[in-house]
């Protein structure tokens, strides 16, 4: 065990078995040491890659290595992956019956599994320590380790178990990985699990392909509507503060046309199952969820992450963030923020019984509401709260960054709030909270500040000029800033530092930051692979058939980065398609036909795009052709055939051809500048049907335009319309008569 593997050990099955060509940072590190026999702690952000670290070593290796894993959805998630990779995996849990159980004990008997998924309850049932001892265990893996401390944010008391696990098998190596820890979490982890001079590993916290956005929460429901709309392919989850908001917004969505299901702690088990596992085989494209909805959900192609609600501290919200873009594409992190959702919870934290959860509570939600407000870049912010130095300038990848918000010379209002809090604590001999130092200031005729003598100050009614909201968001900068201080207790008060003092002194010169002004999203996102994105949809549909005929998510057939290197390189043998990453043997065996089979008919109808030789950003969208280039022979006579009185059905069936590739001459000669009559593919009830989905969905993007209308048109039908409705040819606009 001791032997050190060389690049090439690692590098065959890599590539094989996984599909990949290289590891991600400190994977191979990883994997080196543990092969080694030593103990290894490792703590890779979501997305980095944490169960290659002990899943490749486990087909170099002899023997078996366990894997305790504390969700039975994760499990088999994970096991299905493998299998679908030609890995012999196996678990063992309360959703098998007795002929399933019997028949993987057997296989374990027989050492015909190299990896086995257990639950930390299930290790101390009956016997299976006894006969973990006798199956040869190479390998003990703890996932999502941090379970095990009760410092963590997800602790759960099974995971104590663990160090009994050690004891048992005192030679056999640990591995224990997480995607979030503190310092002193992972102190706790390595003392619980006994690990031994473990190596530790560290990686950065920085996940440079999600985009960090706050706005103003002003209409949340609108907000979110309007975003999932322009986004009529991709799936996300929206964060709610309670249950009813979870229950509401789902409901709401639905009848926006948004396939989408709630999921919290209050719905009955096999209702979270069902949404979890429809979510997974992209049956419903948003979940509206609680924080019940984290760990195990293990689906690498969510593309964006909405908070509807404030979370609670930045831990949580680093954690449900990092949901998104686990495939290394791009993920849109958006957070609706407004100064009552702060009120809301601190009504929250004022209920906790304990003092001090109170005061842990209060100083985290300060934190939260400091991200939220911030004028500078969203990303140095938060890894800096992890302890991580970020020296760019400028991330590139957070509103802060893409639109740097306004300054102005706030001295005077500055001066104004400082003053106030100086005058108020001057007069009673102690500070007061925000909300009464504003209150103040606004000259509120309100009981509490006439007792306290307060609308005698010189200070009363000075700031009318600001709601109150402005004056909280002011005086939260000037925290920011150091010139104004927060206690943290039941009833926190608002003080003028030794800094703030010297600045009313000297008068000095202080900017303060506009209001965030609605910023432009871009069309260009960091780490996206430019792809032909026609080719892209038909590959995702058949991935949907795969998958549903094999009974798995669609990626575990393959992931999106892979269907866009696909769309992208064009593969049309068998020997490039092996080469595109995440293509290995036995999906190439499985798969390949049928992929090289959708490419190649693309490819009859539509040429190749060029793309920027470079992995960086690109809208994707196909250059401009002239009508001489668009109107090839191929689609000059499906065009000859149509005037003749032929349709999509009967000119594909004289062709030879399929009809999505009739469908696609019929749609170049529209986009060069042909006319053809709507009339001879749709009624004018279907005309009108057709225009409401269209105009629902902007992007034109024909999958969920499929869904919406419940299938009642052929794709080949919807991509006709879409090239008459885009032309000005579909109809004469509602109100118009019809052309002559």
């Amino acid at each position: 065990m001791s032997n050190r593997y060389s690049k090439s050990d690692l590098l065959t099955p890599l590539k094989s078995v996984f599909g990949y060509t290289a590891f991600r940072p400190l994977q191979e590190e990883i994997i080196q040491d543990s092969l080694a026999g030593k103990d290894v702690f490792a703590l890779l952000p979501t997305g980095g890659g944490k169960s290659l670290c002990f899943q490749l070593p486990a087909l170099v290796r002899p023997g078996l290595t366990v894997v305790i894993s504390p969700l039975i959805a994760l499990m088999k998630d994970q096991v299905d992956a493998l299998r679908s990779n030609g890995v012999p995996a196996t678990f063992l849990n309360s959703t098998l019956d007795e002929a399933e159980r019997r028949e993987r004990w057997r296989g374990l008997h027989q050492r015909e599994y190299k990896l086995l998924y257990l639950a930390p309850e299930r290790l101390f049932a009956g016997t299976m320590i006894e006969e973990l001892q006798r199956w040869g265990v190479a390998c003990v893996a703890v996932d999502e380790a941090h379970c095990i401390s009760e410092w963590g944010h997800d602790f759960r008391p099974e995971y104590r178990q663990l160090k009994g696990l050690r004891e048992r098998l005192p030679e056999t190596p640990f591995i224990a990985l997480t995607a979030t820890a503190t310092t002193r979490v992972r102190q706790d982890i390595m003392g619980q699990l006994h690990l031994r001079d473990p190596s530790l590993y560290v990686a950065s916290f920085n996940r440079p392909n999600l985009s960090y956005r706050v706005e103003s929460k002003t209409g949340a429901y609108r907000q979110v509507l309007e975003f999932v709309r322009r986004r009529p392919t991709e799936c996300g989850i929206v964060y709610c503060a309670s249950r009813a908001g979870a229950d509401s917004l789902a409901a709401k969505l639905r009848e926006d046309g948004v396939k989408a299901a709630p999921y919290h702690a209050g719905m009955e088990k096999a209702d979270r199952a069902k949404t979890q596992e429809r979510f997974l085989r992209d049956e419903v494209r948003v979940v509206c969820a609680t924080i019940a909805f984290g760990m195990g959900i293990n689906k690498p192609n969510v593309r964006f992450v909405i908070h509807h609600d404030l979370p609670k501290n930045i831990e949580g919200y680093y954690q449900e963030t990092g949901r998104a873009g686990r495939d290394g594409l791009p993920g849109e992190c958006l957070l609706l923020f407004s100064p009552g959702d702060v009120a809301k919870q601190i009504r929250f934290i004022d209920e906790k019984p304990d003092p001090g959860e109170q005061q842990v509570a209060r100083e985290q939600l300060q934190t939260m509401v400091r991200y939220a407000e911030c004028p500078g870049c969203r990303r140095r912010t938060l890894l800096e709260y992890f302890g991580e130095n970020y020296d760019a300038p400028n991330c590139g990848a957070c509103d802060n960054c893409l639109a740097p918000r306004a300054t102005y010379d706030g001295t005077v209002a500055a001066q104004k709030l400082m003053s106030c809090a100086y005058r108020i604590r001057q007069r009673s001999g102690m500070n007061f909270g925000l909300n009464h130092v504003v209150a103040v200031l606004t000259g509120s005729d309100s009981e509490r500040v006439r007792q306290c003598g307060h609308h005698e100050l010189s200070t009363f009614g000075i700031g009318k000029e600001h709601s109150r909201n402005e004056w909280g968001a002011i005086a939260r900068e000037l925290i920011g800033q150091g010139l104004l201080a927060q206690s943290t207790g039941q009833f926190p008060t608002l003080e003028l530092t030794s800094a703030g003092a010297k600045a009313l002194k000297e008068r000095r010169s202080i900017q303060l930051t506009k209001p965030r002004e609605a910023v432009r999203e871009r069309s260009d996102k960091a780490g996206d692979i430019a792809c032909d994105q026609e080719l892209f949809e038909s590959l995702r549909q058949l991935r949907k058939e795969l998958s549903d005929r094999e009974g798995v998510p669609p990626y575990i057939v393959f992931g999106d980065a892979t269907l866009r290197w696909m769309s992208r390189l064009y593969p049309t043998t068998e020997g490039e398609l092996a080469n595109i990453s995440g293509v290995g043997a036995l999906k190439l065996r499985n798969y390949g036909s049928a992929v090289l089979g959708v490419i190649r008919t693309h490819l009859r109808s539509q040429p190749r795009q060029e793309f920027e030789p470079t992995s960086g950003v690109s809208s994707g969208e196909r250059p401009a052709k002239t009508r001489g280039e668009l109107l090839i022979p191929s689609v000059l006579e499906t065009l000859r055939m149509y005037r003749e009185g032929g349709d999509l059905d009967s000119i594909a069936k004289s062709r030879g051809l399929a009809a999505s590739t009739i469908a696609g001459h019929l749609s170049t000669a529209v986009e060069a500048g042909e006319r053809l009559d709507w009339s001879r593919f749709f009624s004018a009830s279907e005309l009108a049907d057709l225009r409401r989905a269209f105009e629902k969905s902007p992007e034109a993007v024909l999958t969920p335009i499929h869904e919406f209308l419940g299938g009642r048109f052929t794709f080949e039908q919807l991509r006709v319309f879409r090239a008459l409705y885009a032309a000005g040819q579909a109809g004469p606009q509602p109100g118009q008569p019809r052309a002559a």
